[in-house]
C-alpha cells in the first residue's frame, strides 16, 4: 500500500469520527432537553417520540436503547444490520453479543457507564447473530426519569471492522516493509526535500558508512559525497528537483565516518504527493567498491596486455566476431610494410584489409580465400608459411577466441621466419653433405648401444667386414667378429667407455668370409642431450696390410699414431663439442612447442633468437672443425689468384656497417695458390676487424710488401685491440678472447694452418683500445 493510499484512509477515518461526534452531540443535547423538561414529557411524548424515531432512522450509525439490565428496547435499521437481531421479531440482551475474550473489559465499561452516566470510544469485539466477529466503537449515556433516576441507557454503535482490518493490514505491511528495508543488502534512505536529516535509513547504509542511525538525523546523504563527485551529483539533483527527470543513477564515492572512500551505485527517485509536488527523495546505495577496484585492476591489466602485445616481436591482429580489427601492433605493420599506426587499423574490416594487401604475397590469388577457409573451419592453425614478393617468409598462426562455447573473436599471429627457413635449408644441405661424407669415407664408422649392439654402420665398414648393414643391426659386435682374447679385450674396453673413458686399440677379427683381419679401433662414449652415456661411436681402420708389411712397421705405426690422434680428435668433437649446440636446439624447440599453446610472448621471441644463434654457432663450429681437420689433406687446386679482385669481392658480399670503411693501401700481388683458402684468410681477418670495431668511424687497411722469397701482407684496424699476453694464445684451437655467440675460437687457428700450408708465418701487433695489425707471409712459388 502506497503512502498516498494511507493518507486517503486516514482522512476518511477523520471525517467519519467527526460525523460520529456530531451525532453524539445531538443525542446528548436531546437527552438533556428530555431531562430539563420532564414535566412536559408526557404531554409531548408522542410528538417527541416521533421526532426521535425520525432521528434514529436517519442516523448513519447504529443506535439502541436498552434497560439497565441490557435488554434492548429500541434499535434502528443500522443496528439491525450490525447485530443481525431485530427486536420486532425477537428480544435479545447485549450481553449475548459480547466476544468471550472481551467480557471482562465490557463489564468494566458498563460499570463506568453506570457510575459516570456515560462512556466514550468503547472499542470491543462482538459476535452477531450469524456468528460473525465484528469490531465496534460505542458511545453511550444513561437515560434518567423526571426524578433524575436512571431508567435506561442509549448508545451509538459504529461498525469499525473494516477500519480495524485495514489498520492491521497497514501495520503488517509497515512491519514487512521495515523488515525488507532493514535486511536489504542495499543501503536505503528516505529524506524530506525541505529538511535536513533523513526520515529513514536502513542497517545496510549504517554499516556501509560507519555512522549511527542517530547521526543521520542532522545530515543529508549528499553531504557525504566525495568532493570530486559533488558537482555531478548536484547537477542531477537539481534536474530531479526541477522535475526534468523523475530518477537518476550515478556511480560516485562516499566518505565514510573513518575517512575511507566507498564507491557506490546510487539511485535517487522523487516521491510526489497528489499535487505532483516532490515531498521526499528515496535513495538506494549499492556498494560497488570491490567491483570498481576489480574494474580498475582489469583496465590496468588490459593496458599492460595491450602494451605487451604492442611491443611483441610477433605481428598480432585481434578481430571481433564480425572480423573487425580491435587490436594490432607495430610488428604487424612492419612485417606487412604498412605505414600506419596500429591504432589506425582499429575498426577496419579484416576481409577488406586482406583483399587490399594480398598483392604483398606470392599466393595473392588464394591468400584471402585461405583466410576465409581458416575462419570457417574455426580450428586453430599454426605456422603456415607465407612467401612475400619482397623475399621475406612469414609464418601465420590462427586461434579462435572462445568464451563459454561461443566464438567471440579471432587471433592472428605473424612471424618473420626468413632467417630460420634459410638456416633450415642450409642445415639440411650440410646434413646431407656430411651424411654422404660419413657414409663414403675410407674409415669404418660403427655406432653401438651400451650393450654393444650395433645401431648403425657406414659403407666403408660394410666393405671392410663383408656384411650388409641389415645383417648387423641389433647384433652384438663382439659376438659377430671376435672370439677368445679379442672378445675379452672388447668387453674391457666397453667397460671403460661406460665410465666415459675413450680408447684406441688393435683387435683381431674375422670378416664374413672367415678371413683374419686386424682392425684399429678408436672408440669414445656417445652422449645424449642430457649428458648420459647411451653407447659408443667407433672409428675402424683396417690395419691388416700393415701387419703383413713388417718391413714398413715403423712407418705404419707412425701413420697409425697420426691417424689415431686425428680420429680421437674427431670422435671427441662428435661426442662432446657437437652435443652442446644440439642440446640447445632440442631444448629451444621444446620450449617453443610448449609456449605455442597460448601464443608467443616476449620470452618465446627471445627463444627464437637463441635458436637462430645456436644454429649459427653449430653450423660455424661444424664447418670450422671439419675444415680445420681437412686443411692439408687431399690435393690443392693451384691457380693464379689476383688478391685485389679477391678483396674487392669480399667487400661486396661481407656485411659492412655504414661507419666502417675498407681501404686497399697499395696494389696487391697475384699469387699462386688455392683461391678458396686465400679468400678465407682475408675474409677471416676483415670479418674480425668489423666484428670488434668499437669506434664511431672504423677504418680497415689492407696492404702488402714484396720480399725476396715471399710476400708480406697486413690487415690493420682501429678496433678494441688485444692485450700482449694473449698474442700467442689466439692462434690456438678454441681460444676465444671475446665470449661472443658468433665466435667459435677456431677461426684464427684455421688461418694459421692455411698459412703454415703455404710455408708462411703469422704474427700481430696490437694495443688495447688503439687497434690491431695482423701480419702474414706467403712464399713465392
Amino acid at each position: 500500500m502506497s503512502q498516498e493510499d494511507i493518507e486517503i484512509l486516514q482522512r476518511a477515518l477523520k471525517r467519519e469520527r467527526a460525523a460520529r461526534k456530531a451525532a453524539e452531540k445531538i443525542l446528548e443535547d436531546k437527552s438533556r432537553e428530555l431531562y430539563s423538561i420532564s414535566k412536559q414529557l408526557k404531554e409531548h411524548l408522542e410528538e417527541k417520540t416521533n421526532t426521535l424515531n425520525s432521528v434514529f432512522k436517519n442516523i448513519n450509525d447504529a443506535y439502541i436503547v436498552m434497560d439497565l439490565f441490557g435488554n434492548v428496547l429500541k434499535m434502528n435499521d443500522v443496528a439491525v444490520e450490525v447485530f443481525g437481531f431485530d427486536i420486532k421479531e425477537e428480544s435479545f440482551n447485549v450481553s449475548e453479543l459480547v466476544y468471550k475474550e472481551d467480557v471482562e473489559y465490557t463489564v468494566e465499561a458498563f460499570k463506568e457507564l453506570y457510575d459516570k452516566g456515560f462512556f466514550k470510544d468503547y472499542t470491543a469485539r462482538i459476535v452477531d447473530k450469524h456468528n460473525n466477529i465484528k469490531w465496534i466503537e460505542v458511545n453511550s449515556s444513561i437515560i434518567y426519569d423526571k426524578e433524575n433516576k436512571p431508567i435506561a441507557a442509549q448508545g451509538i454503535i459504529r461498525d469499525i471492522t473494516e477500519w480495524v482490518t485495514m489498520k492491521e493490514l497497514l501495520e503488517e505491511q509497515k512491519n514487512q516493509l521495515s523488515i525488507i528495508i532493514n535486511n536489504s543488502p542495499i543501503g536505503i534512505t528516505l529524506s524530506k526535500v525541505s529538511e535536513d536529516g533523513v526520515l529513514l535509513v536502513n542497517n545496510s547504509l549504517v554499516n556501509m558508512l560507519g555512522y549511527n542511525s542517530e547521526d543521520f538525523d542532522n545530515i543529508k546523504v549528499d553531504s557525504l559525497t566525495h568532493p570530486d563527485d559533488i558537482e555531478k551529483s548536484k547537477e542531477l539533483s537539481n534536474k530531479l528537483n526541477s522535475g526534468k527527470i523523475n530518477t537518476f543513477n550515478l556511480e560516485k564515492r562516499y566518505l565514510k565516518k573513518n575517512g575511507d572512500i566507498l564507491w557506490a551505485k546510487t539511485t535517487v527517485t522523487a516521491v510526489k504527493d497528489k499535487n505532483n509536488i516532490i515531498k521526499y527523495h528515496l535513495a538506494t546505495i549499492e556498494d560497488i567498491h570491490k567491483e570498481i577496484l576489480d574494474k580498475e585492476k582489469l583496465i590496468e591489466s588490459e593496458n599492460r596486455l595491450s602494451a605487451l602485445v604492442l611491443n611483441l616481436n610477433s605481428g598480432i591482429v585481434l578481430e571481433d566476431e564480425n572480423r573487425k580489427i580491435i587490436l594490432s601492433n607495430r610488428k604487424f605493420c612492419e612485417l606487412l610494410n604498412i605505414n600506419e599506426n596500429p591504432n589506425d587499423l582499429i575498426g577496419i574490416d579484416s576481409k577488406l584489409f586482406a583483399e587490399q594487401n594480398k598483392s604483398l604475397f606470392k599466393t595473392s590469388s588464394t591468400f584471402v580465400q585461405r583466410m576465409d577457409e581458416i575462419v570457417k573451419n574455426k580450428t586453430a592453425v599454426f605456422d603456415e608459411e607465407l612467401e612475400m614478393v619482397d623475399g621475406k617468409t612469414l609464418s601465420r598462426s590462427y586461434t579462435p577466441v572462445i568464451v563459454k562455447g561461443n566464438i567471440k573473436g579471432f587471433l592472428w599471429k605473424f612471424n618473420d621466419i626468413t632467417l630460420e627457413k634459410n638456416y633450415k635449408i642450409s642445415l639440411e644441405v650440410q646434413r646431407t653433405k656430411y651424411s654422404s661424407i660419413i657414409a663414403n669415407m675410407n674409415l669404418g664408422l660403427v655406432e653401438l648401444d651400451n650393450d654393444s649392439k650395433i645401431l648403425m654402420i657406414n659403407q666403408s665398414f660394410s666393405d671392410m667386414s663383408g656384411y650388409k648393414e641389415s645383417e648387423l643391426i641389433g647384433k652384438v659386435g663382439s659376438d659377430v667378429f671376435t672370439e677368445g682374447e679379442s672378445k675379452e679385450k672388447l668387453e674391457k674396453e666397453r667397460e671403460k667407455r661406460l665410465n666415459g673413458n675413450p680408447g684406441s686399440f688393435e683387435v683381431e677379427v674375422k670378416n664374413r668370409k672367415g678371413e683374419t683381419k686386424y682392425w684399429m679401433l678408436s672408440a669414445a662414449s656417445n652422449y645424449n642431450l642430457l649428458g648420459d652415456i647411451i653407447g659408443t661411436i667407433a672409428i675402424v681402420y683396417d690395419i691388416t696390410e700393415f701387419k703383413k708389411l713388417q718391413l714398413q712397421k715403423e712407418i705404419i705405426l707412425n701413420e697409425l699414431k697420426e691417424k689415431n690422434e686425428e680420429l680421437y680428435e674427431y670422435a671427441h668433437i662428435v661426442s662432446h663439442d657437437l652435443k652442446s649446440p644440439l642440446r640447445s636446439i632440442q631444448a629451444l624447440v621444446s620450449w617453443i612447442k610448449t609456449d605455442n599453446q597460448d601464443g608467443f610472448d616476449e620470452m618465446t621471441n627471445q627463444n627464437f633468437d637463441l635458436i637462430d644463434s645456436t644454429i649459427e654457432t653449430m653450423e660455424t663450429l661444424i664447418s670450422n672443425v671439419l675444415e680445420y681437420s681437412s686443411i692439408g689433406a687431399g690435393e690443392i687446386e693451384v691457380v693464379d689468384v689476383d688478391l685485389n679482385e679477391l678483396v674487392k669481392d669480399l667487400k661486396q658480399f661481407l656485411y659492412l656497417p655504414s661507419n666502417i670503411s675498407i681501404n686497399i693501401k697499395n696494389t696487391l700481388p697475384v699469387v699462386l695458390g688455392d683461391k678458396t683458402k686465400l679468400q678465407q684468410v682475408f675474409q677471416n681477418f676483415i670479418s674480425n676487424a668489423i666484428k670488434f670495431c668499437d669506434k664511431e668511424e672504423g677504418i680497415i687497411e689492407v696492404g702488402s710488401l714484396e720480399k725476396e722469397e715471399h710476400y708480406q701482407f697486413y690487415i690493420k684496424d682501429n678496433g678494441i685491440g688485444i692485450e700482449k699476453k694473449y698474442h700467442d694464445k689466439i692462434f690456438k684451437v678454441f681460444h676465444s678472447l671475446n665470449k661472443r655467440e658468433d665466435s667459435t675460437g677456431i677461426g684464427l687457428s684455421i688461418i694459421k694452418k692455411i698459412i703454415d700450408l703455404y710455408g708462411g708465418k703469422i704474427w700481430l701487433e696490437s694495443e688495447p683500445t688503439v687497434g690491431t695489425t695482423f701480419y702474414f707471409t706467403i712464399k713465392k712459388q
